[in-house]
């Protein structure tokens, strides 16, 4: 898996709470990011096992609102997106210039 930002962000998402189920649209929303980025990137981490969905019930007071796939990370997607988000935040700190002090002042 390569982490992208937007990727982070979704894994963000499912990481605020692991039971939660998402569909596509709150995920959009919590995200910041479009349909196109969105769906082709939950459609890659179902395939790798990562994600499962499934349609909810369509119920007859859904008042002709189309049926929602609910998007939930997986036991081994919880455990993938907590160690890429733990290595991302790593590099960061790496990357990090730290700040240089300056050199006490001799007293003359």
């Amino acid at each position: 898996m390569r982490l992208t930002r937007p990727l982070e962000r979704v894994l963000r998402v499912f990481l605020t709470d692991i039971s939660a189920r998402h569909y596509g649209y709150d995920l959009m929303k919590a995200a910041g990011l479009p349909s196109g980025t969105l769906y082709p990137m939950l459609t890659r981490l179902q395939d790798q096992g990562l994600v499962t969905s499934q349609w909810e019930p369509q119920s007859a007071d859904a008042g002709g609102r189309p049926p929602r796939k609910y998007y939930q990370l997986t036991g081994d997607g919880i455990r993938v997106a907590r160690l890429e988000l733990a290595q991302a935040a790593q590099a960061a700190h790496r990357a990090k210039p730290h700040a240089v002090r300056p050199a006490p002042r001799s007293a003359r």
